[in-house]
């Protein structure tokens, strides 16, 4: 266990060896919570890219997911069959 000193406006330094333990790199996001007992558990946050898309990109993805009229009457026996 190591001791760390809390800073003038709040901010705290993890040591390097505990850095290099737990794989954490410069400016990995993390999440913050308190325990019942006064403790802080940090977490390495999982953060993924978003991907914006177009009216006419979203459009796209409706359209080539669609059923063929082939593919329906396919399913539609396969429903059947099925009852």
């Amino acid at each position: 266990m190591e001791v760390i000193k809390l800073g003038k406006k709040g901010q705290v330094s993890i040591p390097k060896a505990i850095l290099k333990r737990l794989g954490l790199e410069d400016e990995t996001m993390l999440l913050i919570e308190t325990t019942a007992d006064g403790g802080i558990i940090l977490r390495p946050a999982g953060v993924y890219p978003i991907e914006m898309y177009t009216e006419e990109q979203i459009e796209e993805f409706f359209e080539s997911d669609r059923l063929t009229d082939e593919e329906a009457e396919q399913l539609q026996r396969q429903l059947k069959d099925a009852e």
